[in-house]
């Protein structure tokens, strides 16, 4: 677990605000790939947090390409069977898993930059090699697909409605940071055939800009730049103006999102997941780490290699109306959630110092 006291009492709220979901995991195995990223290392700290506090008896397998840095992020959790996952391989599972939450995927936007083409053969491949796990398994799985905002793609030029989702844009294809969102497109596609042709059971969730204390050293996310530099002592470093519009959620609101969708969403339907109190601009974003840190926004010019990077949508506001139906509430807005971040580093660096 992150080692910190704060947010191991953001875990317990968190798995308080599941209350009405443990009894249909209770008894269940479940996967979750990508265990070492942002919202699979949360998401394994939740299940693990739940089971830690009896309120469901799990069987919970972490998988990651890296297993020493998933085993080092996880160790406090004595529930974890580890697996070693590489997404371009075949799978040799001999184990069924009655849940999957297939969160692994490079969503770095340097590395997307620079490694386009490992970014689209890694995701669609992987997802594949699960699905035909699924099917050569009888079939009696769930899973749990975590796209992204950006399969909606851009609208015209001034359009600043919140995306609902079946509010499909204009993706160029040309572009080369296309091949991001255009490869989630694919491989939500990939699953509504699988569920079609093989009668597979699969929903899909659609997270916003997520951001959360557990950040590691190499994610390159604009908030995590922030989050570097104002815990540093240094002034926030912005490289545009940063109007663009998104939906910014605390990870353990997208976790909540995630296994509230998991247990309770429609088959083969989609689920945007955002905090409507959190809907800001980078900019705004950016003031508001600066503020709680005390600190101040500078801008400076960004490289060719970080331009290639951004995001292509001016506007990634996500509508949770859909999710918001099945019973979730987000806890976190904006204030909160940068302080529940704040608070929990420090408190890490406090530990660790001790």
């Amino acid at each position: 677990m992150f080692d910190s006291k704060c947010y191991e009492k953001q875990l317990k709220n968190a798995v308080s605000d599941l209350a009405g979901i443990w009894h249909s995991l209770n008894g269940s195995s479940i996967l979750i790939t990508g265990a070492t990223g942002l919202i699979g290392s949360a998401l394994t700290d939740v299940l693990c947090c739940a089971q830690s506090l009896g309120l469901a008896e799990m069987k919970i397998y972490a998988a990651s390409r890296n297993l020493e840095r998933m085993q080092e992020r996880l160790k406090a959790w004595n529930e974890l069977t580890f697996i070693q996952y590489e997404a371009a391989e075949e799978l040799e599972w001999e184990q069924r898993f009655d849940y999957i939450l297939h969160c692994a995927g490079n969503g770095q936007p340097g590395d997307i930059a620079r490694e386009p083409v490992e970014t689209m053969m890694a995701s669609i491949i992987g997802l594949h090699h699960l699905l035909e796990h699924m099917k050569k398994s009888g079939g009696e799985s769930r899973m749990l697909y975590v796209s992204t905002s950006e399969i909606y793609g851009t609208r015209s030029s001034g359009a600043a409605e919140w995306y609902a989702e079946e509010d499909y844009g204009r993706l160029d294809i040309l572009n080369v940071r296309a091949c991001y969102p255009s490869v989630r497109r694919a491989a939500e596609t990939l699953s509504v055939s699988y569920i079609e042709e093989y009668g597979l059971d699969i929903v899909i969730a659609r997270p916003g800009h997520i951001y959360g204390p557990n950040v590691i050293d190499r994610d390159n996310r604009v908030y995590a730049q922030f989050i570097r530099d104002a815990l540093a002592g240094r002034d926030i470093v912005m490289k545009s103006q940063g109007k663009q519009l998104r939906s910014y959620c605390y990870v353990l609101d997208c976790v909540t999102a995630m296994l509230t969708i998991l247990v309770s969403g429609e088959k083969g339907s989609a689920y945007n997941i955002s905090n409507k109190e959190s809907v800001v601009t980078i900019r705004e974003l950016a003031e508001e780490i600066a503020g709680q840190a005390g600190r101040k926004v500078v801008c400076t010019q960004a490289t060719d290699l970080e331009k290639k990077s951004y995001n292509l949508m001016d506007v990634s506001a996500l509508n949770a109306e859909k999710l918001e139906s099945l019973g979730w509430q987000g806890r976190y807005n904006l204030k909160a959630g940068v302080k529940a971040v704040l608070d929990a580093l420090a408190d890490q660096n406090k530990i660790m110092g001790e």
